[in-house]
């Protein structure tokens, strides 16, 4: 798939359309793998605690791809990534210079010994991380798959859903575009509160993956049976 361009966001300059630009914050294993599998298809700015470690990332990749801190990071992008644990998701969520963007969260609330979800039900950390950015456009995605999956042949993973959550249309759309440019298929299930089911899952998949011995090349699916 080459280079393309988001429709519900670009814009144009003297009739020329300008790339999408994605900040990604936090490069574990899930940042760098989207990050891998986003190269070259759009504009990327990474950015990470570890700049010079950023930098270095970034020089592997292909396409238009840069390292800068975090404020800088999300000024200059369209769409934010939080590739965060929940915690730091929710202290990256409270930065003022969110407002207005389209941001990402794919974090799963789990405890520390990974046991259990620290929230749910009733709430969920994308609610949680709408509350701490007021302003911003809070999609839920990617929560369901382990983050092995972005290092298998896109065509192995193009019938995997990355189920999609969002009360902004325009926002949700855009974050199904990224999905699709990642090598994944797209299932939208509804507004944000969706993710109080979907965080839920996410710990199921966790389970399997390491608590029944399962690994980590498995994703939640939903089959459709003739009536």
């Amino acid at each position: 798939m080459g280079r393309v361009h988001l429709e519900v966001i670009e814009t144009s300059r003297h009739g020329d359309t300008q790339m999408t630009t994605i900040a990604i914050i936090g490069l574990g294993n899930m940042g760098k793998g989207l990050a891998k599998r986003l190269a070259g298809k759009t504009e990327l700015v990474l950015a990470s605690r570890d700049t010079a470690a950023a930098t270095a990332f970034a020089a592997t990749l292909p396409g238009s791809v840069s390292a800068l801190d975090q404020n800088a990071a999300i000024a200059k992008a369209d769409i934010v990534v939080l590739a965060l644990p929940f915690g730091t998701t929710l202290e990256a969520a409270a930065n003022p210079a969110l407002s207005g963007k389209i941001v990402l969260d794919i974090s799963n609330p789990v405890k520390a010994d990974f046991s259990g979800l620290s929230i749910g039900h009733t709430t969920s950390a994308a609610e949680q991380v709408q509350d701490a950015a007021p302003n911003a456009r809070v999609v839920k995605a990617y929560n369901t798959i382990f983050a092995g999956l972005f290092d298998l042949p896109a065509t192995q993973t193009a019938d995997v859903p990355v189920f999609v959550a969002g009360n902004d249309e325009a926002a949700v759309t855009a974050v199904a575009e990224i999905v699709k440019l990642s090598g994944f298929a797209v299932e939208k299930t509804g507004g944000i509160d969706a993710a109080r089911l979907l965080e839920p899952l996410g710990m199921l998949n966790i389970r399997f993956g390491y608590g029944l011995g399962h690994g980590t090349a498995i994703a939640p699916n939903w089959t459709k049976l003739a009536a």
